[in-house]
């Protein structure tokens, strides 16, 4: 792992970054425009299987969480999908959408598994091109890359490449990709996240020889989510709370990649939609209540006041939700826009971004590990850097 960190280091910082602090300007090279959301498997290839679930499944799941997530909290980063219903899509094919679309980014998703006798593993793991160091790294790059046995013509495309052979394994791991040190670091995020943030078993990083990985003009990464071979791991990646949290943390990790690869040292400041909360921080206080914890409140489409306020936004479900049960007996008010045919559900609206980072670190800590500061002018969302400017601060 340290040569891996060390070989990160190296590479970007050699890289020929640059940044105007005056007229705060990022050079164009730099600026991550698009990701590639490469969800594994799908159509005829089912991938992995658990007792109850298919890997092509799960994956397609978490992949448009993420998506979501961009699109919502990063509208200057455009996504694209290789797929987005259940279609089986070659992994050459996948390599060339992100090429044509000129991405700064490729995240491919996936599920792992294992014999029955080893099935008492589990835990998350963040591929990238290279060299594997044990037998079962390259397990994982054999059966990703048996999928183009289910393709036509597969030596053709694969410059005669055999899944079958070993050798050919060993020597596709040899390839260098000319993004390896980014992709690293992109990698060691992930995992970061997966622990700290989703609570999950974090395997590490590692590498292996992927043909999806290979083709690709961009750093890349390929991330098994967790081990369908593993009953308890299968169930928390088939439940939607799982592959919430995974998603985020997924999306959080390309956040911080970005940050860093842009050089932007505002990002803390001005986009606090998932800001971090120091563990040294003091003991927090319950935030006053709003209106009674019994009541729900459907704030009307029309605008009413042109107040700039803070919330906190603790869910959002194309279904209501029960509020009365569980986590949600922690929250003092609750409010619930119903927008684009989904509640979002807010709680405790504050006049000031300190008193919203309190009130998030609350919930967050009480039920709503994913809870984040947004902004509204009267019924209006708005960017939280926005209500600073009108607010004056």
């Amino acid at each position: 792992m340290k040569i891996l960190t060390y070989i990160a280091i190296w590479i970007l910082v050699s890289l020929p970054f640059y940044s105007e602090e005056k007229e705060g300007l990022i050079p164009e090279f730099q600026r991550i425009r698009t990701v590639i959301i490469d969800a594994g498997h799908g159509g005829k290839d089912s991938g992995s299987l658990g007792s109850k679930s298919q890997e092509k499944t799960i994956a397609l799941k978490i992949a448009k969480q993420v998506g979501h997530y961009i699109n919502t909290y990063m509208p200057d980063v455009k996504v694209v999908y290789t797929r987005d219903s259940d279609k089986f899509i070659p992994l050459f094919e996948r390599a060339a959408i992100a090429n044509k679309n000129n991405a700064q980014v490729f995240i491919s998703i996936h599920c792992n598994s294992l014999p029955a006798k080893k099935a008492h593993i589990n835990g998350t793991e963040t591929y990238v091109m290279g060299l594997h160091s044990t037998d079962e790294n390259l397990a994982v790059a054999k059966r990703e890359n048996e999928v183009i046995l289910l393709e036509e013509n597969y030596k053709k495309h694969y410059d005669g490449f055999d899944p079958n052979s070993p050798e050919a394994h060993i020597m596709l791991s040899m390839y260098q990709n000319a993004h390896l040190g980014q992709s690293i670091l992109l990698a060691e995020k992930m995992e970061v996240q997966f622990k700290e943030r989703a609570k999950r078993s974090s395997r590490g990083v590692k590498q292996a020889g992927f043909v999806v990985l290979k083709a690709t003009s961009m750093p890349s990464v390929l991330v098994e989510t967790g081990f369908l071979s593993n009953k308890t791991e299968e169930e928390y990646l088939v439940s939607e709370k799982g592959q919430v949290y995974l998603a985020s943390a997924i999306y959080r990790a390309f956040k911080d990649y970005k940050d860093l690869v842009e050089e932007t040292p505002v990002t803390k400041d001005n986009d606090p939609e998932v800001p971090f909360i120091k563990k040294t921080e003091p003991e927090i206080k319950k935030p006053d209540p709003v209106i009674k914890k019994t009541e729900l409140v459907v704030k009307p489409a029309e605008k009413t006041t042109e107040k700039v306020v803070y919330k906190i936004q603790l869910a959002s479900s194309a279904v209501k939700l029960k509020t009365n049960e569980g986590s949600w007996k922690n929250v003092s008010g609750i409010e619930v826009n119903f927008v684009d045919k989904t509640y979002k559900y807010y709680g405790s609206s504050c006049g000031s971004m300190n008193e919203a980072v309190q009130n998030q670190a609350y919930y967050r800590k009480n039920g709503f590990p994913d809870a984040f500061v947004v902004a509204f002018k009267g019924t209006e969302r708005i960017s939280t850097a926005k209500a600073k400017e009108l607010l004056g601060k």
